[in-house]
């Protein structure tokens, strides 16, 4: 697809997906699901190559909700092995792209070198603003708005927080992703048709768009109809007409 073609295109200030599909690309291919795991994480590597390169601020993916821990031990042990992997990786890809990571979600269930990482990621790409990553890990909508309100709660009651109505602004802040704008646009791979309990405060006015195509053959083609399929909507928002 064309520079040219690209210039043309109002490009989303914020991407979120869903990276779904990778057991499924796997068992297709007669392979185990952890082989679509790795293939789906390099293919992650290569997307934010490509977003960064595109000028698209900020890109939120969905890589271990809190409904994962309900899968088979042997797949989860394969998926913590390979976040360790990757979470290191990602302090090479990060300085390239001077992209500032950001892990949502909570981090205290799992394992402490995992937990290491994520600090030491975090630390070293604070300074970074050319484009700023956030991956969602160990990861629930409704789990982060109960630590929200629970948060909320314990200020109120320790008088940090005035007495009065919790605005919308206030609610924010308390967020995993306190401080970056909501998605502009949310897509999700390989046919499923729901949000799977992923940013439900966030997305309230993002455009959704779905493929059938699974994440490990997502592509930057496929990421321009996309973004194609957004410039096409009219966002309109309240009562406007």
């Amino acid at each position: 697809m064309s520079e040219q073609y690209t210039e043309d295109l109002k490009l989303p200030q914020h991407i979120a997906i869903i990276l779904d599909g990778n057991g499924r690309w796997a068992k297709k291919r007669k392979m185990p699901r952890g082989y679509g795991h790795i293939v789906g994480c390099d293919n992650l590597e290569k997307m934010c190559d490509i977003i960064a390169d595109m000028g698209i601020k900020y890109l939120t993916v969905y890589a271990f909700s809190t409904e994962n821990w309900k899968r088979s031990e042997e797949e989860v042990k394969g998926l913590m092995d390979l976040f360790r992997k990757y979470l290191k990786r990602c302090l090479k890809k990060a300085k390239r792209n001077q992209m500032r990571i950001r892990i949502i979600g909570d981090p205290s269930a799992l394992d402490a070198d995992i937990q290491e990482s994520i600090r030491v990621l975090e630390e070293s790409t604070k300074d970074y603003d050319r484009m700023f990553f956030q991956i969602a890990l160990n990861y629930g909508g409704r789990d982060e708005i109960e630590r929200a309100v629970t948060k909320i709660a314990e200020d109120a009651r320790s008088g940090k927080l005035p007495e009065g109505r919790i605005t919308g602004e206030v609610f924010e802040q308390y967020l995993d992703t306190a401080g970056i704008p909501d998605p502009d646009l949310m897509i999700r791979t390989s046919g499923e048709l729901r949000l799977s309990n992923f940013l439900l405060w966030q997305l309230a006015y993002s455009e959704f768009y779905f493929t059938d195509v699974p994440w490990p053959d997502f592509n930057r083609d496929e990421l321009m109809k996309a973004i194609e399929k957004y410039n096409g909507r009219d966002r309109r928002f309240g009562d406007a007409k």
